[in-house]
This record gives structure tokens, sequence and C-alpha cells, in this order.
């Protein structure tokens, strides 16, 4: 079975990170809720409070399949700040695992240097923040190990194409036609 981590910063998107969670679950695929902050509880950008299952430092992420940083604002930039974080995703992306994010967190992706080269697309404004990359308004972009996706809007899109990533696209077209997307 694949496993996603997903991390959580104070500040994150609630909408961004429950949907790709919600869907990844129904399609079978492991998913394990971290959080950055030294805290399980992390509150999002709207005042919603998430229980996450695991603190950072507690996981070795080597049993995973793909990292995916949902976005939101102070999010992105906690994500963006929070080192060891940051290492585990230009590690894994040397390697050419998958790594995923949403709406502004593509541009930590950006910051890192990931993107040269690279097709990628983001929340409307961080366009410039994707350094290198070849900027799309596309919904979702897949190139090489690297999914990004615009924002809230296009949530459940992001998470079927993760689906399709991880298990195949009869599994995504089914979870979106069960949830009557």
């Amino acid at each position: 079975m694949a496993k996603v981590y997903v991390f959580f910063a104070t500040g994150f998107e609630e909408t961004e990170a429950v949907i790709p969670v919600d869907l990844l679950r129904r399609a079978e695929i492991d998913v394990c809720l971290t959080s950055i902050t030294g805290k399980l509880e992390v509150t999002g950008s709207h005042g919603i409070t998430i229980l996450t299952e695991r603190l950072y430092d507690e996981v070795d992420f080597s049993d995973g399949d793909m990292l995916l940083l949902p976005g939101g604002q102070p999010g992105t930039t906690n994500l963006s700040n929070y080192e060891p974080l940051c290492e585990l995703i230009s590690e894994w992306n040397r390697e050419k695992k998958r790594l995923a994010a949403i709406c502004a967190a593509p541009t930590v992706f950006g910051k890192l240097g990931l993107l040269k080269g690279a097709k990628a697309t983001c929340y409307p404004g961080c366009e410039e923040q994707l350094l290198g990359a070849i900027t799309s308004t596309e919904v979702v972009v897949t190139d090489g190990n690297i999914t990004t996706s615009r924002g809230v809007g296009t949530a459940i899109e992001f998470a079927a194409e993760i689906i399709r990533l991880l298990r195949d696209e009869e599994t995504a077209e089914k979870i979106k036609g069960n949830i009557v997307f």
C-alpha cells in the first residue's frame, strides 16, 4: 500500500489538507498527518484545529511514497522556514521520489530550486516564486516526480491526480464518482 506524508504547519489551508487526506484514504492509500509544530494539534488559517497523528521528529520517512504540502498562509511560509522539512524535500527530489504541493505551497519547491525547467502551477500571484519553472494555469500539473495544483477549488482534482499516480486511473475515477464529482 502506498504511503503519503501530509505536513501541517500553523496557518495551513484546511480544505487543501483535509480533502486530499480524505480522498486518499478512500482510495486505500496510507496517509500520515505529520505536524512540524512540535504539537499534535495544529490550527489552520481559518481557525480550524486538526489533530495530527505524528510529530515530524518522531517519523522515519523511508517508508513513504510521497510528501504532500497543503498551502495557506502563514502555513506555506512556516513550511518553507522549517529546515528539516526542506532538507527532506530536497533529498527526496534528488532521489526522484514523489512530491506534491497545492496553492502557495509549490513556492516551497521553487525556493529550493526544484522547479527549474519543470512545468508547475500554483495559486494566482505566486508564480514569481516558482523559480525557474514553466508556469501553467492548469488545475493540476505533474512534471516528473512533482505534482502541483492551484488552490482550494482544485483540491479534488489534486487528490485524484495523486490517486492516479499512486494507484491507477480506474481508482481515481471511482473515487470521483463516489463523491459525485
